[in-house]
């Protein structure tokens, strides 16, 4: 069994303090969840990265943070969607983030404050992404990315253009991501205890997101996708957690995509929890897997 790393059991043990007594989420009234969210996320983003710019816009008429990083090459942007189950948290919950990737990735970054589940499931968050991805602005080349619920309605939006023939972009970030909804993997049985997101949270995030009857359409659960659908997206970058219900559900699509003869890079980063990226301000491994992400995508989309 797979251990925390030193850095990462710190981090745990702060949180085992901070957070005793505190509800689980998907237990919650959702504007209860989406509060305590709110105020949990708060302790990640200090000590951010100063950036040229960074401010909220309206953006496809929805509540938008645009970060703008110093090191800005003037040519590429990136549409971050941000995680929580599709149920939580929001652009300033992933400020530190979107703040890391603009920096590591040397442009923009747009987070949209996308329609949530339960009250707007899907396809009400991911027909937001597309709208938000068709009003880009077209002076730069856009990509697209996102973390856990986030990385899967990036590559459900990427899925829907390829169907509907439309531009693709660029390339695509996807960390941690929700792929599939099959309880039953490796790690999910694994890490059904967590620590951090367990199965019983992610199966009732699915089920305020997704009925069972939809999860085999790739939009939904992107590994469902063709073939020919996988073959078509543009050069990824993926990562995932060791200690993560999710893991499978990676290691599945790389294996799918490696066995098309694609070499998108994929990182397994060892001794963390889903969700890690959101502690940079205190965690190693979070300001590494941002550097690595920065590396890649300025190979991916060099000229």
């Amino acid at each position: 069994m797979s251990a925390p790393s030193p850095t990462m059991r710190a981090v745990l043990e702060r949180l085992a303090q901070e957070d005793a007594g505190l509800a689980d989420p998907t237990l919650m009234a959702p504007q209860h969840a989406r509060a305590l969210a709110e105020l949990t996320n708060l302790r990640w983003n200090a000590q951010l990265p100063e950036m040229a710019e960074a401010r909220t816009v309206i953006h496809a008429g929805m509540p938008a943070r645009w970060v703008v990083p110093a090191n800005d090459t003037g040519t590429e942007a990136i549409l971050h969607v941000h995680g929580g189950g599709w149920a939580l948290c929001s652009p300033m919950t992933h400020e530190g983030a979107a703040r890391r990737i603009a920096e590591a990735c040397a442009c923009p970054v747009l987070t949209v404050d996308y329609r949530l589940a339960p009250e707007q499931g899907y396809p009400a968050g991911l027909d937001d992404i597309l709208r938000a991805w068709q009003a880009r602005d077209p002076s730069r080349r856009w990509s697209i990315g996102g973390d856990s619920a986030g990385a899967n309605l990036a590559l459900a939006a990427m899925l829907r253009l390829i169907d509907e023939g439309s531009e693709l972009p660029a390339s695509a970030l996807l960390f941690y991501g929700v792929y599939g909804a099959d309880f039953e993997s490796e790690s999910y049985i694994r890490n059904a205890e967590g620590p951090g997101l367990t199965r019983a949270k992610m199966m009732r995030y699915w089920d305020w997101y997704a009925p069972a009857s939809e999860r085999g359409a790739p939009t939904v659960a992107p590994l469902a996708a063709s073939d020919a659908q996988l073959r078509t997206l543009p050069p990824l970058y993926l990562n995932a957690a060791e200690l993560d219900p999710l893991l499978s559900d990676t290691e599945a699509l790389v294996a799918r995509l490696r066995a098309l003869g694609r070499a998108d890079a994929y990182d397994l980063v060892k001794g963390v929890v889903h969700g890690f990226m959101q502690m940079g301000s205190a965690l190693p491994e979070a300001r590494d897997a941002f550097t690595r992400a920065g590396e890649v995508f300025r190979e991916i989309t060099a000229p």
